[in-house]
Order: structure tokens, then C-alpha cells, then sequence
């Protein structure tokens, strides 16, 4: 046995035990030291840096660390092997993915504005906010030797003469609690319900004077980022938000990888334990301190992912999702329970799946769609979900298609050296000046947080920058030289944001030609779908009336910039239009209103599904989109470079 360290940038430290030989990664993974490995760990993506501070690694020299940097001590776990005893520092930037639970600012203009509108244009649409979830006071009278009735068929005596209802159904958690309840509180009671027409469901029973919440739990479940929000489901008053990293990452950016990896022995497992255990347990936790409830609280879940996603989630099988002709096990899902996955709310909070519309458009985009309303508009519109797997649907209000492409990790910070998700430290925004090639960025974090990485909006504007002042060519390549400009000794050109005296990282904070090619196929991924798409049904994309941006990344994006490097259609900036994270704001609206799952449900069934893959002009699309902004400069007649 070896001991191996961990010492992170903020002092803590984490000591380990393995074999000698065994890969440093997979013993970082097992010790919850979740650094980012977005290629899953095949020395692609160089991101899982470590700095040796004593002892010896077993590691290969890779591309991605210079020969000075390896005689410092920095090597990649994935290509590190333990041969003794090792200390080993752990770069913010290695675990940022993962490591960083963020709470979001309910009062914030932004926020507010989102789920108004959300609530706004959905009783617009004539859906209204009913969900069938009531507490209600009853005042039983109390058992004497004349009046003898159980307690169980006193309390539904009393629910039925409130709401006149057929058959009351008491489960086992309210069953064992009730004589207590009952009596400490001498027959005044609250009791959590669910009705419909005919039936009524008794979720929980309280006494009279508790304070009694009923918690609805929406979330997104993304590739890269999970991100919840716990909120009242009788006034949809949001009582606590937060994001974080998926744990899943370290076994792949992508969702393909993943699917490789649940095939693995105990895969299934490791990945559903890695989202449920390490993801969703510990923002359940949080969310509920900062709302003051219990867990308990919390009797109804909506989940919106991608199609993989939710198959992991749920512990099912996805490897059928990856192979042709391509089949799901579901689309939609009937009667779970949060219980039976192992989330950690009432035992009996019933677990809604926003449906799938494909195997590679998920319920994230019919939620999505929902919020975007375009169902409910006669122009012609488009809404684009940027994330890990980017998302297209084109429609109005009597006909939708949808597709999907695979624009890999890029827009979230993956694939990229210095990328990283949108938390402190990262630019989100920069502009370079034409002469000097100085940047003039802004960070996320307190004023004077120093620049760690680039996350997604970032990388877009810098990227531009580069190529609107004639630094980078179409193709990514560096075509001027300064300061700023570098180029190792395998004659690769990087641009340098922040040199290591300015980061707040243990290296310079730079984007690469390697990092920019791979950006500029994820662009392309986007473009050439949005082509394909409307080609296949004859049109054009000056006919589109409006564009919708959802993804986390849409928030900070400057649309400009995304169109100079032709990511997005040169259209006029007015219509343009972000509309937050539909995803998570979707989940919230079906859990507010029945109704409107239904909607959603009837918008998954009606939806035209179009495989990418099989359409056979689409590479050609992709090819022409891998330049910058095309290799059709007619496309993109307001792009002038300098």
C-alpha cells in the first residue's frame, strides 16, 4: 500500500491509501476527489493537471505539459501511475466541474423577471397554475366510548366531507404517524393532499399550528452542470436555487462516453450514484437549510434531462441509445416515486420525468419548449439550447421539428484548456483592442477576483476578438504575433489573457489553436443543424421571425459575437431573445401546474424528431460551418473583420 495526499489550493488536505500501480485518476475518483477529466481520462484534454510536491509518479511526458512544466512537478493523472508515497496539489481549475455548489440571488432583477414571465405567459396560454396539492385544517372530534371509530377512518371521514371525495388513500408513513399526531395535538390536524376528480392521496399529517410547506423540487439535470430550484407549490413562491457540477464528468464529458462506462462492471451504479449520491443529495440538503424546511417537505420531483441523462439517472440501461437504429428504453415514464431511485425526499413524492422526444433530444428540450411557447405562436421561431449536446427546434403553432447535435463539452468550458464552468474566477466577458492586442476582460466573483479560466460566454468573445482583429484566421490559426503570443515547440499558437502573476491560478491563463479548433467544431455543430434542419423542410433562415437562446451559457452570451463566428445565424440582434434556463424553468411549470404536464406530454407525442445523422447533406453543412464564421462569407454579410 501506498498513502497518496491531496493538497488543494485552499489548504485542506486529504490523505488516501491505494496499491502501488494503480492509476492516480481512478484513486482520485474513488477518494471523492472529482478532478475534470472531460475525455475520460485518455490524455486528450489535458485537464486533470496535478503538481508532484514529494514522492515519484509513474507518467508519461504528453503534449499537454511543456518540458518546463514537467520538471515543476506537473503531470496529468490520467497518464500517472502510483509507484510510493506521493504529495500532490490539486489545482483549483482540475476540480472547478465538480467541487463548486453555487446558490443563485432570488432577488436579482433576472431571476424574478424569468419566472414571472414563466407564470405570466403560461396562464396566457390558458393553462392555469393548478396542481391539485392542498393542506388542509381539520378539526376531528375527538374518540370517546360512544364514538369509536379508527383513527385511520375518522380522518378520512373528515377529508371527505371537506372535499366530497370517493376513496381517500393513506399511505404507510402517515398510517404509523397518525395516532401520535392525533392525539399531541388533540384532533387538529393539517394533512398535505393530492386530489383529482375521484381520488384523494394524503401525503403527510401535521398538527395544526406547524409550519407546513408543500415543497416542489424541480431540476435540470445537464451533461456538465445540475441545476435545482425548491420552491411552494401552492404559490410558486421560490424558496431556494442552486447549480452545480455532475459528478458524472470525471467518466466522460459526453454522454457517449458515459454510456460506455455504465457497460463497465458495477457501471450502472457508479454512474447513478454519481448524480443521485454525490449531486442531487448534497443541493437537496442545502436547498432545504436556506428554505428552512425538511426534506420531507418535499412531495413532488419534476426531472428534465437529456435523453442519456435520464437513463442514468433512473439506473437503465442506455447502451441501445448509442448503437443504430438508435432506441431508448423510454420516452416517457408512468408512476415512479422518488423513493425508488433513492433521492432523499418524502418517501412518497411521486417522481415526474419531463418526456423524451428522441434519443438524442430529451425531456430538457420538450420542458424547454414549453417555456418558449413556441407551440402557442403563429410565427416562424427557433429555439436553441446550448449545452453539452446542443438542441435545435424550429416551429410555430401548427407544426415543430426538433434535432440534435453533439457540440461536445466546449460551450460549458470542456475541451478547452483553460475552461471552466461560469463561477468565480472565470472571464465571462473580454474584448481585445485592434492595435495593442491587449485584452480588457471582466470576472466573475468579488471586484479584484483574479481571471482562473474562460468559461463559455468567455470563450466566445474571446475567440471573436481574436478573429474580428485579424490575430486568428477562418480557420483558428494565429496570424500576427506580440507579447501575448506564443507558440510552443510543437509550433502551436496560444493567446495569453493573463499571464501567472495576474491569474489567480498556478499557470497563465491562455486559449490555444487546439482549444479554438475545437470550439469552432462545436460553433459548427450548431450552425450546420440549424441549416439542416431548415433546409429539409425548404426554408431559409432570414425567415426565421425569432431565435430563442436557452442554456446556462445563453445568460452571459453576446449574440454579436456568437454570430461573427458564425455559431448563430446572421440575423438582426432584435431578434434575438434569451430565455434563461427553460430546462429547470420548464420542470418548475409542470410541477406548478397539471395542465401544463399535460401539455408538455401532448408537445413530446406531436414533435417531428429528425436524425442528423442519417440526413445526408449534413456534413457537407458541418464542413462549410468548421471556418470561420463559413466558408460561404455570402451567409454572414455583417461580419467585418479588420
Amino acid at each position: 500500500m501506498v498513502k497518496v495526499e491531496f493538497v488543494f489550493e485552499d489548504g485542506k488536505l486529504l490523505e488516501a491509501y491505494a496499491n502501488s500501480g494503480d492509476s492516480l485518476l481512478e484513486v482520485a475518483g474513488e477518494h471523492n476527489v472529482a478532478m475534470d477529466a472531460p475525455c475520460s481520462g485518455n490524455a486528450s484534454c489535458g485537464k486533470c493537471r496535478v503538481r508532484l510536491l514529494r514522492g515519484e509518479l509513474d507518467s508519461r511526458k504528453t503534449i499537454h505539459i511543456s518540458e518546463e512544466e514537467y520538471r515543476a512537478g506537473w503531470r496529468l493523472a490520467c497518464t500517472s501511475r502510483l509507484c510510493g508515497d506521493v504529495s500532490l496539489l490539486i489545482p483549483d481549475i482540475s476540480f472547478s466541474y465538480i467541487n463548486s455548489m453555487k446558490t443563485a440571488d432570488l432577488n436579482s432583477p433576472e431571476e424574478i423577471l424569468i419566472f414571472d414571465n414563466a407564470r405570466r405567459n403560461l396562464q396566457m396560454s390558458g393553462l392555469e397554475p393548478k396542481n391539485g396539492m392542498d393542506i388542509i385544517a381539520l378539526d376531528l372530534a375527538e374518540p370517546s366510548l360512544e364514538d369509536t371509530m379508527p383513527d385511520n377512518e375518522r380522518l378520512i371521514r373528515g377529508l371527505r366531507g371537506y372535499f366530497n371525495i370517493n376513496r381517500v388513500r393513506l399511505p404507510y408513513n402517515v398510517l404509523r404517524k397518525l395516532p401520535e399526531v392525533l392525539r399531541k395535538n388533540r384532533f387538529k390536524v393539517k394533512c398535505v393532499v393530492w386530489t383529482t376528480s375521484e381520488n384523494m392521496y394524503v401525503y403527510d399529517i401535521y398538527g395544526i399550528h406547524e409550519k407546513v410547506v408543500i415543497g416542489g423540487l424541480a431540476v435540470d439535470v445537464g451533461t456538465t452542470t445540475v441545476s435545482a430550484l425548491l420552491f411552494d407549490m401552492e404559490t410558486g413562491e421560490i424558496l431556494a436555487k442552486m447549480s452545480a457540477g455532475n459528478a458524472q464528468i470525471r467518466y466522460g464529458a459526453d454522454v457517449i462516453n458515459r454510456i460506455i462506462r455504465q457497460q463497465e462492471p458495477n457501471g450502472i451504479t457508479k454512474l447513478q450514484d454519481a448524480i443521485i449520491g454525490e449531486t442531487l443529495c448534497p443541493m437537496i440538503e442545502e436547498m432545504c437549510l436556506e428554505a428552512g424546511i425538511s426534506k420531507e417537505q418535499i412531495y413532488r420531483i419534476c426531472i428534465a434531462g437529456n435523453t442519456t441523462m435520464n437513463h442514468l439517472l433512473l439506473g437503465v440501461h442506455a447502451e441501445a441509445i448509442r448503437t443504430e437504429p438508435y432506441i431508448p428504453a423510454f420516452f416517457r415514464t408512468e408512476t415512479l416515486l422518488a423513493s425508488d431511485i433513492g433521492i432523499p425526499i418524502n418517501k412518497n413524492a411521486r417522481l415526474i420525468m419531463a418526456p423524451n422526444i428522441g434519443s438524442y433530444v430529451g425531456g430538457d428540450i420538450t420542458a424547454g419548449t414549453l417555456v418558449s411557447m413556441l407551440w402557442n405562436r403563429p410565427e416562424f421561431s427557433l429555439f436553441v439550447d446550448l449545452g453539452t449536446n446542443g438542441e435545435i427546434v424550429f416551429g410555430n403553432n401548427e407544426f415543430m421539428m426538433s434535432c440534435a447535435c453533439s457540440a461536445g463539452p466546449a460551450f460549458e468550458g470542456g475541451d478547452i484548456s483553460c475552461g471552466m464552468r461560469a463561477c468565480d474566477g472565470a472571464i465571462e466577458a473580454c474584448r481585445i483592442d485592434r492595435n495593442t492586442m491587449a485584452p480588457d476582460y471582466s470576472v466573475i466573483g468579488e471586484p479584484g477576483t483574479r481571471p482562473v479560466g474562460l468559461c463559455g460566454s468567455g470563450i466566445i468573445d474571446v475567440i471573436s476578438e481574436l478573429f474580428m482583429a485579424g490575430i486568428i484566421d477562418q480557420r483558428g490559426k494565429f496570424v500576427r504575433e506580440g507579447a501575448r503570443i506564443r507558440r510552443d515547440s510543437y509550433g502551436i499558437g496560444s493567446y495569453v489573457l493573463a499571464f501567472e502573476e495576474e491569474a489567480g491560478s498556478v499557470k497563465d491563463v491562455e486559449i490555444t489553436e487546439v482549444d479554438i479548433d475545437n470550439f469552432i467544431r462545436a460553433k459548427g455543430a450548431i450552425y450546420s443543424a440549424i441549416c439542416t434542419m431548415l433546409s429539409s423542410l425548404g426554408f431559409e433562415t432570414d425567415m426565421i421571425e425569432d431565435v430563442y437562446v436557452a442554456g446556462g451559457i445563453g445568460r452571459g452570451i453576446n449574440i454579436r459575437n456568437a454570430i461573427n463566428i458564425g455559431m448563430l445565424p446572421d440575423l438582426p440582434l432584435k431578434r434575438f431573445h434569451y430565455v434563461g434556463n427553460t430546462s429547470l424553468t420548464g420542470a418548475y411549470l409542470m410541477l406548478l401546474s397539471s395542465p401544463a404536464e399535460q401539455k408538455t406530454y401532448e408537445l413530446a407525442e406531436n414533435m417531428t424528431y429528425v436524425e442528423l445523422s442519417v440526413v445526408p447533406d449534413y456534413m457537407d453543412e458541418f464542413v462549410g460551418a468548421c471556418f470561420m464564421p463559413h466558408t460561404d462569407a455570402g451567409r454572414f454579410p455583417s461580419v467585418k473583420r479588420r
